[in-house]
């Protein structure tokens, strides 16, 4: 698609930051640095074009100083042109590459190539960049990330492989004990040999030689992918050790460093049971190959960084939440008798997890997250715990955002109030419980279990002794892939007050419907659409969601769509079809039946000719994209007395480039 409207957002961070120590704001300073010097590893990770169209961007910016008017000629681009150019070119930034973060869609520049052209010849430069990306930058297909096809693509996946290759080398890495997410792979010139690219500073060539099933060829892991990069952050989080609040926030730089120096994932493994054990610091991170969404095979991962600052009022009122938290447990759907009344699919004893409300100074990720829970690495989670994060300015930056129009006219003023509320609770239950909870049963070693195999608990779904789980070595992301009144009474929501605790649960039943179909946007025939918990409403919740579909009355018209809820059934009907489809998801996820899962997954985000009738409409409403403005850090002065200050910048286009031209990426 072309992209040519967007909604600029500020994610302001200024009075968090003022409250910070000198020491605690020179921490925050290098710390952030390291996260933006992830940028070009992002940008390798999701096309080839990426890192040249960063690269002439810019270098434009460069080119005219940031003064963009002086671009407009007589007989040259004019004003409208030059601000289509910024739109895309913050599209572009904000995302950190040429694809949407949420949805994994190409977009294109609003602009002809003889506009792009004029630009180009603005320096000698720009005019050798342009010439690398003057195809690529327009040419649509492919038009999504996925297995490398005709019609999507993945820079995961170097060469002409297939998914069948694909899979068959990750079966050798696990087989050999190598995780993959820090890894991409290449398919050797020969056509028989493949190459396992490992993220790391040190470039010490092939580490590793493993046979191929067949005999014929051979996969070799090979260090230094990222190098220059990876480089540039150990050195940053060198300097951050220095001016660290304790020895735990040391440590874990410390295995940071060394995993990133080495390529080595247990090192990455060790960082994050330190950092679990940093409970509510004032200033968070995270940092390292964290989610694999954007993998078409669900198991690599894409660079991330994000520095923030904790919220002290707001963490105060999340861990009300989580002082409650085992009460609630209790009363999830598996929850059975054993085990203090939470059944054998939960820990004995659930750690209160630390939950932060923090204010993003940095955030380097394709997708800026309205909440994470962290890590991902099933065993740390139990053995360890884990950290629950709602980023504030995030979400509220998507409060003041146009939203798709499926509410009916009559609710649209009630929606709006009571939205913001209601989705911030939304992700802050997502973290804790959609993410926190659960128990997966492991084969930890051959032969012992973490449960009683001689008698294996019962699953809820057959009603018979669970028959498979995780092996050794295996993980989550490994095996599955690409795949309450009384609480919100705790902070204030009851039946007197402004906001009824009744209006809230109104208002996240619309919003399922309206994600659901919001999900439509990015429907991709091989992998469904988004939309598995509106489906599961529709067909199971015996009306408690309804979709309207207005066709228009004139050719020239719009497809409109409206979310109806039926507020008497929310909890006669909602609430048991939701619990329902949770209680599989749990089970398939507690007990590695990654089939039974894919099956069940796949038949719920199929889409079918009403959805498809539907998606027009969507498509037809969707607002502008969302597109962030973050701020940078400077040190004034020299040495360990530099100052370190902040600088903001304005919610427009030009505000987006001139903030990523002063990062020095």
């Amino acid at each position: 698609m072309a992209v040519n409207e967007i909604q600029v957002f500020k994610l302001g961070v200024e009075a968090q930051f003022e409250r910070l120590t000198a020491r605690e704001k020179r921490y925050a300073h290098h710390m952030a640095r390291a996260a933006w010097f992830g940028t070009r590893i992002i940008l390798r990770q999701v096309s080839p074009e990426s890192l040249a169209i960063f690269d002439f961007i810019l270098e434009l910016h460069g080119a005219c100083a940031g003064k963009w008017d002086d671009l407009v000629k007589p007989g040259g681009i004019g004003s409208e042109e030059l601000h289509r150019f910024l739109v895309y070119a913050a599209t572009f930034l904000s995302n950190i590459g040429n694809y949407f973060g949420s949805g994994d869609q190409k977009f294109i520049p609003d602009l002809g190539d003889e506009v792009l052209r004029t630009l180009a010849a603005t320096s000698p430069r720009l005019t050798e960049l342009y010439r690398d990306i003057s195809t690529s930058i327009h040419t649509r297909p492919p038009f999504s990330l996925g297995y490398p096809s005709d019609t999507s693509q993945s820079t995961y996946y170097l060469g002409n492989i297939t998914e069948q290759e694909i899979a068959m080398v990750s079966r050798v890495l696990e087989q050999n004990s190598i995780f993959p997410e820090n890894t991409r792979v290449q398919k050797a010139d020969d056509g028989v040999d493949f190459e396992v690219l490992l993220a790391s500073v040190q470039m010490r060539g092939t580490l590793q030689t493993f046979p191929l099933p067949d005999g014929k060829g051979s996969v070799r892991l090979i260090q230094g992918d990222h190098s220059a990069e990876l480089e540039r952050i150990c050195a940053e989080l060198a300097e951050a050790t220095h001016y660290a609040a304790n020895e735990l926030q040391r440590d874990s730089l410390r295995a940071y460093i060394e995993s990133f120096q080495t390529g080595s994932l247990e090192a990455y493994r060790d960082s994050q049971r330190i950092w679990v054990r940093d409970k509510g610091p004032r200033v968070e991170n995270i940092f390292g190959f964290v989610e694999p969404y954007r993998d078409p095979h669900g198991i690599r991962a894409e660079f991330e960084g994000l520095v923030a600052i904790a919220d002290d009022d707001e963490t105060r009122l999340l861990a009300k939440l989580v002082e409650h938290s085992a009460k609630f447990i209790r009363r999830l759907p598996w929850a059975t008798p054993e085990n203090d009344g939470k059944g054998p699919f939960e820990k004995s004893l659930f750690e209160p997890p630390d939950f932060s409300s923090i204010h993003t100074l940095a955030y380097c990720s394709s997708i800026i997250f309205p909440g994470i829970n962290l890590p991902n690495y099933n065993d740390i989670r139990q053995e360890s715990g884990f950290k629950n994060v709602i980023i504030a300015n995030r979400m509220a930056a998507e409060s003041r955002a146009k939203q798709y129009p499926f509410i009916d006219p009559s609710e649209a003023e009630m929606f709006a109030k009571h939205k913001f509320p209601a989705y911030y609770w939304w992700v802050v239950l997502h973290e804790l419980l959609g993410h926190g909870t659960g128990k997966m049963m492991v084969e930890t070693e051959p032969g012992k279990y973490n449960f009683d195999n001689d008698s294996p608990p019962i699953n809820p779904l057959t009603g018979e002794p669970i028959t498979c789980w995780y092996k050794p070595g295996q993980t989550w992301t490994g095996q599955f892939g690409d795949l309450a009144t009384t609480l919100l009474e705790l902070f204030g929501f009851t039946e007197t007050s402004e906001i009824r605790a009744e209006d809230l649960t109104y208002n996240l039943y619309q919003q399922l419907g309206v994600d659901g179909l919001r999900g439509l946007a990015n429907f991709n025939v091989d992998s469904g659409a988004h939309f598995a918990i509106l489906k599961t409403l529709l067909r199971h919740g015996a009306g408690v969601l309804n979709i309207t579909h207005h066709q228009p009355v004139t050719p020239s018209g719009r497809p409109s769509l409206v979310v109806h809820v039926d507020r008497a059934k929310i909890r006669s009907h909602g609430k048991p079809a939701l619990g329902a489809m949770l209680l599989r998801l749990h089970m398939y996820r507690c007990t590695a039946d990654a089939a039974a899962c894919r099956a069940y997954y796949e038949e719920l985000s199929g889409v079918d000719a009403e959805a498809l009738a539907w998606r027009e409409a969507v498509l037809a409403g969707k607002p502008p994209p969302l597109v962030f403005v973050q701020g940078n850090t400077f040190l004034d002065g020299e040495g360990p007395e530099g100052r370190v200050v902040l600088r903001e910048y304005e919610e427009s286009v030009e505000g987006v480039v001139r903030s990523w031209a002063e990062r020095g990426m």
